[in-house]
């Protein structure tokens, strides 16, 4: 399932970026005792209790605001509120329920979202003198808390997670395989998923821009059900101007994040650009299969070495994901389209592949038997035995005698010997070292 998403709003100045830098364990949004000091959505991955969720800090809300800043933060907020599982509506307890937290109230009541109030600045045990007052919004009971001084936080996180969907709720998409295309703006996405589609099921447009949410679209092919994610290109931050276009990269990346493959499509005029890198370590640090496809091949001109060049360039630039088979296509044309499901299908299969711990282990003894294991100051890395523990991505735990002594260049090593005994084309994999208790030291 993708994280749920929690929106921080309320009026300006009553503590919301308190709030967010408190949960999210560091300092992200700026604070200031100046209301409207966030005037852009600040977000942040946030674990309670087991539950990974992701935290948006919204400017202060002034719904009838008709200056052009004010008004971009409302829309800001609103499209926070319209993402949001769980919204948080921040007031502030200690100087009592204003007109402007009615205003925010009569937004939130359309919206139709769970709401939990929040009275901060409650920095005493006691209740505050103005509780009661805040039961005249009608979202409910107010929960107090001080974001400053920490009091309140454990019982409020815990209600918000209460408040989350049901990942039985998602059962039935279980056998999907779910693919997000990925990339800049105007690349080909929604074309790319039309033409495997064989209908006109998503918006295409040569306005760069054009898929501002994710959009699903769940079909099946030969036995195999799969679920495309459309997503809004992600853009360089300069280029980043409008409020609608930030909250198209949150979307992207939350697609991302409930994908089990993500389709890296690169423009093959452009070639590679530190976007591209951007996008594809995204999907990289979320540990999903990846494929990479060069569109507008057609518009190529080719000798017998461009093919070699591009691949060669593809694997400089994105030396981080070697794994990811390369395919180019023109998506206008047809060209190659026809190949993009089987290889969907197979770096899954490599996604959620399997290996015997006897079989790992006979690769390791043989590795480690080619290339010995690193020593210092006379003490040598030593490798009892490697399990494989999870997988999307396959996840292994080598358990060693001193994890210190495990060099970044030998576990890209074993990672290669792994690759090379089971292939695991098409996914991240990920090894962890752990020191085996009574082990030597």
């Amino acid at each position: 399932m993708a994280k749920p998403i929690v929106a921080v709003v309320g009026r300006p100045n009553v503590g919301k970026s308190t709030f967010f830098n408190r949960i999210a364990g560091r300092r992200i949004s700026i604070v200031e005792n100046t209301p409207g000091v966030t005037r852009d959505r600040i977000y942040a991955d946030v674990e309670w209790l087991n539950h990974n969720f992701t935290m948006i800090d919204t400017g202060g809300l002034e719904p009838y605001a008709e200056e052009t800043i004010p008004r971009q933060m409302r829309n800001q907020a609103e499209l926070a509120m319209e993402m949001a599982d769980v919204i948080v509506f921040m007031v502030d307890g200690r100087e009592g329920l204003t007109v402007q937290d009615k205003d925010v109230a009569d937004l939130l009541r359309k919206n139709r979202k769970p709401v939990l109030l929040v009275l901060n600045k409650v920095d005493t045990n006691k209740q505050s003198e103005n509780y009661y007052d805040f039961y005249e919004l009608g979202v409910g009971d107010p929960i107090e808390i001080s974001s400053e001084m920490g009091l309140g936080i454990g019982d409020l996180l815990d209600q918000i997670v209460n408040h989350f969907p049901n990942a039985a709720e998602d059962e039935e998409d279980n056998e999907a395989i779910r693919v997000t295309v990925i990339g800049r703006p105007n690349v080909g996405k929604s074309s790319l998923i039309n033409r495997v589609l064989g209908e006109e099921r998503v918006i295409v447009s040569e306005i760069a821009g054009t898929t501002r949410d994710a959009i699903d679209t769940p079909f099946s092919r030969d036995g195999q059900n799969y679920v495309f994610i459309d997503t809004a290109g992600l853009r360089r931050k300069s280029r980043i101007h409008s409020n609608v276009e930030h909250y198209s990269v949150i979307r992207a990346i939350a697609a991302i994040e409930r994908s089990d493959v993500c389709i890296l499509m690169i423009d093959a005029q452009e070639g590679v650009t530190e976007q591209d890198k951007r996008v594809a370590g995204l999907s990289h640090d979320n540990g999903r299969a990846m494929i990479i496809l060069v569109n507008k091949w057609d518009l190529i001109e080719k000798d017998n070495k461009t093919v070699n060049k591009f691949l060669k360039d593809i694997r400089m630039e994105l030396g981080f994901c070697q794994y990811a088979p390369v395919q180019f296509v023109s998506v206008l044309n047809g060209q190659r389209i026809n190949k993009v499901l089987p290889m969907i299908q197979h770096v899954s299969n490599q996604h959620t592949l399997r290996v015997q711990t006897g079989v790992l282990n006979e690769v390791i003894a043989e590795a480690t038997l080619m290339n010995q294991p690193p020593s210092d100051k006379g003490k040598r890395l030593r490798i009892y035995y490697g399990t494989q523990v999870s997988v999307k991505p396959p996840t292994f735990v080598l358990f060693v005698n001193d994890k210190e002594l495990m060099h970044f260049s030998y576990l890209r090593y074993l990672e290669n010997k792994i690759r090379e005994s089971f292939s695991f084309e098409g996914t991240p994999i990920k090894l962890i070292c752990r020191e085996k208790s009574g082990g030597s030291k």
